[in-house]
């Protein structure tokens, strides 16, 4: 009896269960992939011929506790006309996933990630933020700084993108997070998408974090349509892919 249900839920599964079953560690078995020094992926994008944007550097801006922080997080939807300032900004980008130390040849972010392989990239969808034109940026990382993709007003692109979410129309700024797979899969082969997921959840939560302690609103979307994103941001679905959004903006009156 335990064999035929055991057969009647393997053919009822979907995907993601055949996924959860298929990446599982097992014991005895190789856990991570060959790890060719060669060929491992490069840890930063840069992009080439665009205007960069020096953005402030990260400075404490609240006294706020981690523990009001946490009691005070919760996921706002509504946000007022006033755009947000470009040093916030700079602050929430480098809390969400910025270098808080270098030693030698290492580099320390404020994030977790599994391997220290960092696979998520950040883009942004910028609308009202003060002394920066509205358009689509990149997050370079190591530099701190901005990269310009496009500029213009995208607001009407990512509501539908986002299935009609009011909040992404009222926004100062939508965060867009995306993955470069290769990056996990080089040592995590399959696996590398738990922990790719795993990833992108403690940047949000950073972000949700800092955005409280500035007295900003944010919430996280899940619900998006990913090739309608990707094609706003410019990458290609594939290699790299939208996973995870999050607005932030001055709280409503």
């Amino acid at each position: 009896m335990k064999d035929e249900r055991r057969r009647n839920a393997l053919m009822l599964e979907g995907l993601g269960d055949r996924f959860q079953r298929e990446s599982k560690y097992v014991r005895g078995e190789t856990l991570v992939g060959g790890m060719s020094w060669e060929s491992l992926p490069e840890p930063y994008k840069f992009y080439t011929n665009v205007q960069i944007v020096n953005l402030p550097e990260p400075k404490k801006l609240s006294e706020m506790s981690l523990d009001e922080a946490l009691r005070k997080r919760e996921s706002i939807r509504e946000y007022s006309s006033k755009p947000i300032q470009l040093d916030q900004l700079s602050y929430i980008l480098w809390a969400a996933n910025g270098i808080r130390n270098r030693d030698a040849n290492q580099e320390f972010r404020t994030a977790p990630s599994a391997g220290a392989l960092y696979p998520i990239e950040t883009y942004l969808l910028v609308s009202n933020v003060s002394d920066l034109y509205p358009g689509i940026y990149h997050y370079s990382v190591r530099k701190h700084e901005l990269e310009t993709l496009k500029k213009g007003n995208f607001t009407k692109e990512i509501v539908r993108a986002g299935m009609g979410q009011e909040m992404l129309r009222m926004a100062a700024v939508t965060f867009i997070w995306t993955a470069i797979f290769e990056r996990s899969k080089w040592k995590y082969r399959q696996r590398a998408y738990r922990y790719i997921y795993l990833d992108a959840g403690h940047i949000a939560q950073n972000l949700a974090l800092a955005a409280t302690s500035l007295g900003l609103g944010s919430c996280q979307i899940g619900a998006l349509y990913d090739d309608e994103v990707n094609l706003i941001i410019g990458v290609d679905g594939i290699e790299e892919s939208v996973l995870y959004m999050s607005t932030v903006g001055q709280l409503a009156e």
